[in-house]
């Protein structure tokens, strides 16, 4: 056989093995035996041992075999991978759509009903409609590349099938099938291998093992539940459309989504699967609730990092009962006192519980919670154990009643009630146990990245007086570090290796590294994205940070108060003259940065071709400024369809109203 005969046969076998794992795997309604398939796929690496030239990544035979990887490289996504905020009753839902439908202008819409799986969420690119990378969700911001180990699920095509764009990317949940999952642990329980405690984690670890070979052993699937971005003009006016579309390529999407015009139809299917959930081959703990219409999407917009069109209405939690055995107190990093229950040990659905959230000294008076009794405990949301309610009739009267103390359990200062909180808090800056949550925190993998420096470590550091904040970690010296115990010439080397390769770090992760309150990773980077430095985001008022789309009260509170604090800017300035990074790169551009100063913008109504927060940033990249409100002092109200009261307010006001073209034109105008 030559080239040309061996390269079109290869190709047809390609056609022929995707087909046909696709009815296998995804359609459930195989055409030809396991037989024929073998031999198919034998006949291909065959041909392709014969002709390595021909090899390419995603032919069916490099599913798996790649050499073990070092560790997993970091990628950004190129549009965040949002959370989801939480419904856990019909009121809770009922008050969602009522927000949304107030933001609509008294608009009904029709919303999308999904499954909510118990996975691992991952981001597909593919180009030219081949899959060339993928990734985990981790912070939302930033993920790990997985793209070997993603290879391995039978499920994600590597080629595209149909009309496919030149660059797409989707967004799905890889899980471990429950039947498959008994299989698993009991084929390692045959073997004399320690078995795992629930699909969801194992999934998780299956998808982080460095040897896609072992992935590759873990039978995992995955469903595709969302569209991130697609080029060549191709668009869609409805979530459930863009999910008929992926289907058509090749995807699996999960064939029990459904259409809902009415809350009370929602709570229909919520109750249905509540019902049906033995039928499920796959955890599932809810189902999740979004706005069919993507336009509508695109005007409702995200906070923070959860979207404003879509929620998560949970099932109701596993419950179980077990003793307290004792209420405890640790300290966070912000100085919050959290108490916390220590459990006689219990399994609740399939994890054993030791310790559970008591959230603060409210939760456990208005619970009359106390020591010895036998409670009630479930896994909200099967994650975060809880406690529901203490069994009163079961008490013997050696019980204890619960006292909040009124010194901090660590440094022993007077602990404050803050008006608007429940929590309690020690307001001292030296603080050590606060230190240690802050060190820790801020030598993390999703901060600084300081290996080595977690634990035990950056306890002994604080003991032995080598850091009264975390800009001495910077200032650390050799010979002091080696009379730690059990810090010697190498780890000490390496230790200061690390932390000297932390100063290379974006302002973005120097920002969520300081642990102000309310500001992880995603409001981090999308505050560095919006002032050029450190500096210019703690000069700016509290007005400045609430026309940033995301930015709510709670967070630009928290980030004045804590800039306001000398401790605070002491030890930025300490960061600063360690070398660290505090310019960010402006999304400013210099030459237009003016032609919109001084000048107040409106925006509302749904646009044609710009979402809300688009149209907001262009705003702002040319100088202007935005409100959520109008006032005699808005100069213009820009307004696409169904522009609600706001219209009426600009019109009696005398404020120029305009359309997205008007608005070019401004700029057009201004730049001439």
């Amino acid at each position: 056989m030559n080239t040309k005969e061996a390269t079109n046969r290869i190709l047809q076998l390609r056609s022929l093995i995707d087909r046909h794992n696709h009815l296998y795997f995804v359609e459930n309604d195989p055409e030809i035996g396991d037989g024929q398939f073998d031999r198919l796929m034998l006949e291909l690496r065959s041909l392709e041992s014969s002709f390595p030239d021909l090899i390419t990544h995603q032919s069916p035979t490099q599913r798996v075999g790649a050499a073990p990887l070092a560790g997993f490289s970091e990628i950004s996504h190129t549009l965040p991978m949002l959370s989801l905020s939480n419904a856990f009753s019909d009121t809770d839902l009922s008050a969602w759509y009522q927000r949304l439908y107030s933001m609509l202008d008294d608009t009904d819409f029709e919303m999308a009903c999904e499954l909510k799986y118990d996975g691992l969420a991952v981001s597909l690119l593919y180009e030219q409609g081949l899959f060339t990378r993928g990734a985990t969700r981790g912070n939302g911001v930033t993920g790990e590349d997985v793209t070997l180990n993603l290879k391995t699920i039978k499920t994600i095509p590597l080629r595209l099938h149909g009309e496919f764009p030149d660059l797409l990317e989707v967004r799905g949940e890889v899980y471990f099938p429950k039947s498959e999952f008994i299989k698993f642990n009991a084929q390692r329980e045959q073997e004399g291998l320690q078995t795992y405690a629930n699909p969801r984690n194992t999934a998780a670890g299956s998808l982080r093992q460095l040897d896609s070979n072992v992935t590759a052993e873990r039978p995992l699937d995955m469903f595709v539940y969302s569209l991130a971005q697609i080029e060549d003009n191709m668009s869609f006016n409805t979530q459930l459309e863009t999910l008929d579309y992926l289907k058509s390529l090749g995807f699996k999407v999960n064939p029990n989504n459904s259409l809902a015009k009415t809350v009370s139809k929602v709570v229909e299917y919520h109750r249905m699967w509540i019902q049906n959930l033995s039928s499920l081959d796959y955890d599932c703990d809810g189902i999740v609730v979004k706005v069919n219409r993507l336009d509508y999407q695109q005007h409702l917009g995200n906070i923070g990092r959860e979207p404003r069109w879509a929620i998560a209405y949970k099932f109701p939690a596993i419950q179980a009962q077990t003793r307290l055995m004792d209420i405890r107190l640790n300290v966070g990093r912000t100085g919050s006192i959290n108490p916390y229950a220590l459990l006689d040990p219990v399994e609740v659905g399939g994890v054993i519980v030791k310790q559970a959230t008591l959230h603060n000294s409210d939760y456990i008076y208005s619970k009359d919670l106390r020591i010895g009794d036998w409670v009630v405990i479930e896994r909200a949301g099967e994650v975060i154990p809880q406690i529901v309610r203490s069994d009163k009739e079961k008490r013997t009267g050696n019980e204890t009643p619960f006292t909040m103390p009124v010194s901090c359990p660590s440094c022993n200062e007077e602990l404050v009630n803050r008006t608007d909180e429940a929590a309690i808090y020690c307001t001292n800056s030296t603080c050590p146990a606060q230190l240690e949550r802050l060190v820790e925190h801020f030598v993390s993998k999703g901060a600084m990245d300081i290996e080595g420096m977690g634990g035990k470590v950056g306890i002994s550091l604080i003991q032995s007086g080598l850091i009264a904040d975390v800009a001495d970690i910077y200032f650390l010296q050799k010979e002091k570090l080696e009379e730690i115990d059990r810090m010697g010439e190498k780890s000490t080397n390496n230790l200061l290796k690390a932390i000297n390769e932390s100063k290379k770090q974006p302002t973005a992760r120097i920002l969520t590294s300081l642990g102000i309150p309310h500001v992880g990773s995603e409001i981090s980077y999308l505050l560095m994205n919006k002032f050029t430095s450190i500096d210019e985001l703690i000069a700016s008022d509290q007005e400045t940070l609430l026309n940033i789309p995301s930015i709510g009260p709670k967070i630009s509170e928290s980030i004045a108060e804590y800039f306001s604090k000398p401790n605070n800017n002491r030890m930025i300035e300490k960061l600063r003259l360690a070398g660290l990074n505090m310019v960010s790169e402006s999304i400013i551009d210099s030459e237009n940065s003016n032609l919109l100063a001084d000048l107040r913008f409106v925006v509302t109504g749904r646009l044609d071709n710009y979402s809300r927060t688009e149209i907001q940033d262009l705003i702002k990249k040319h100088g202007g400024k935005v409100t959520s409100s109008i006032s005699n002092g808005t100069d213009y109200l820009l307004a696409g369809q169904d522009g609600g009261s706001k219209l009426d307010t600009a019109s009696s006001l005398g404020i120029q109203i305009i359309t997205e073209t008007e608005f070019e034109s401004l700029i057009d105008n201004r730049e001439s």
